[in-house]
């Protein structure tokens, strides 16, 4: 599936269903092949983690990947999740913008 994810690492994202349902976050890793993203403090589960070499073993919290199609992106502005879309400038360079009030982003 090559679908096109229009929220890129960086963006405030709200998320719209699961267990962590209204939070937002800060999208720290995407992962456009499995269509998943990693928001910072969303999704947060517990992993027990075996010692090696360099790190200490013991039950460390981290945070799992989400579905892109349960994630908004968050407008602070208008404090609510809103829905993006691409448009051209006016030097032909693609740009993302809020589809409800029209403002770029």
């Amino acid at each position: 599936m090559n679908n096109k994810i229009k929220l890129k690492k960086g963006d405030e994202v709200v998320v719209l269903t699961g267990k962590d349902k209204g939070k937002t976050g800060k999208i720290t890793l995407i992962k456009p092949l499995d269509n998943k993203a990693i928001v910072l403090g969303i999704n947060k589960v517990k992993k027990h983690q075996k010692p090696d070499s360099n790190q200490a073993g013991g039950i460390v919290e981290k945070e799992m990947p989400i579905n892109i199609s349960n994630l908004a992106y968050f407008d602070s502005a208008l404090k609510k999740a809103v829905k993006l879309g691409y448009k051209f400038n006016d030097k032909n360079k693609k740009i993302r913008y809020n589809r409800n009030s029209g403002k770029e982003v």
